[in-house]
This record gives structure tokens, C-alpha cells and sequence, in this order.
């Protein structure tokens, strides 16, 4: 990911606050030259600065190839297209894509069999506890369920965090900006319009 100092954040909470609001992720690693990508949900450690707790279903921890290798964990939060017809007068006419992204680096560490079924039951609350009637993981058949997964720890050894939300834009381009994505249509996307202003009165603007 291109480094770009205007949209770059290197504070952990950032990337916490991230993976709390987008708990999809794609883990990616080199298995003798080849890389290989998967998709699994994704929890905070909490008990540490930044760590990431996931598991894979078997054989993918074999595709992976998971040893004293690093992996890349892509997590992925709102983007959306922003139309140049959108900007203030005299704004670069270039369309472009608002997102938040953090890439997210570090060593697996396979949990043991406990580690996974309790992994495994937070995994499954955190999403259970938003239906109507929630079902939760019975431990007695979660744990026959946690045999064909493996359970990981990532401990981040490094990480980088993009939040591209007009940063770089004028007052009036942004607050158009913003209008333009809450307004129905193609491009329509009130919870990135919320996020950039959330960003903007962080900033002290609006």
C-alpha cells in the first residue's frame, strides 16, 4: 500500500476501532512462493496492544503453510466512489475512492485446543448477540465442531493504516462531498458520509 502521509495514521486504537466495525478479514501468506489468501471473521485480542485472534478451517492451515512465517491481514472498513462533480470550484477534477484500510502484519501462533473453542465462542457471540434470538455456540458440540479448524493468535509486529475520507479537500468540497453520499442514488453511502464528518470534526472543522 502506497504510503501517503495525509491519509496515514500510526495509532493502534485506529486499527482496534477498525477490526471491532469490520470483523471480515482477508489473511494472506507465501507458501513456497506461492501466495495464497483466505476470508475468515476476525476478533481483538484484547489483553494486548494489538493482536488478532481468528481460526482457519482445515486443510487451509496446510495451504497456508503457517510456521515462523509473517503473515498480511487486510481489513477492509467503508469505501465508496466520490465524484469530482461533487468538489467546490477550482478542487482537482479527478474522481477518486474514499476507504479505511489497515494492513496488518505478524507470526501465527496456533492456539491449543481451549484457546480455539473459547476463540470460537467469542467469535460466535459477537455476532449472535445482535439477532432477534440469539443462539450461542453449546460448548459440548462446538468442541467436536472446533476440531476441523485451527485456531490463531497474531501478535502485530508492524502495521499500516490508511483513512482516505477528503482529507486533502476544501471545506466546501468536503461538506458537498458528504451531502452527495447521503443523497439516494448509484453512489449512495450514509454511514461513509458519517464517518468523514466524524473524521472532519476530529480534525476541528465542520
Amino acid at each position: 500500500m502506497r504510503h501517503n502521509p495525509a491519509h496515514a495514521t500510526t495509532d493502534p486504537d485506529v486499527v482496534r476501532n477498525l477490526v471491532r466495525e469490520n470483523p471480515w478479514a482477508t489473511i494472506v501468506s507465501s507458501n513456497d512462493g506461492e501466495l495464497v489468501a483466505s476470508h475468515y471473521p476476525i476478533l481483538l485480542d484484547e489483553n494486548a496492544e494489538l493482536a488478532l485472534l481468528t481460526h482457519v478451517g482445515r486443510p487451509d492451515e496446510e495451504v497456508h503453510g503457517f510456521a515462523d512465517c509473517e503473515v498480511l491481514v487486510i481489513v477492509e472498513g467503508r469505501g465508496g466512489y466520490v465524484s469530482p462533480s461533487w468538489y467546490g470550484p477550482g478542487a482537482t477534477r479527478a474522481p477518486t475512492w474514499n476507504f479505511s484500510v489497515a494492513h496488518v502484519y505478524g507470526v501465527p501462533e496456533v492456539l491449543d485446543e481451549d484457546e480455539n473453542l473459547a476463540t470460537l465462542t467469542r467469535l460466535v457471540e459477537r455476532f449472535e448477540r445482535q439477532v432477534e434470538e440469539p443462539l450461542y455456540l453449546d460448548q459440548e458440540w462446538g468442541r467436536e465442531v472446533s476440531k476441523g479448524t485451527v485456531g490463531l493468535r497474531i501478535p502485530a509486529s508492524r502495521f499500516l493504516c490508511k483513512r482516505k475520507l477528503s482529507q486533502d479537500k476544501d471545506d466546501l468540497s468536503r461538506r458537498q462531498v458528504i451531502a452527495a453520499l447521503r443523497r439516494p442514488g448509484p453512489y449512495s453511502h450514509p454511514a461513509l458520509a458519517d464517518e468523514m464528518e466524524r473524521e472532519w470534526e476530529a480534525e476541528g472543522g465542520r
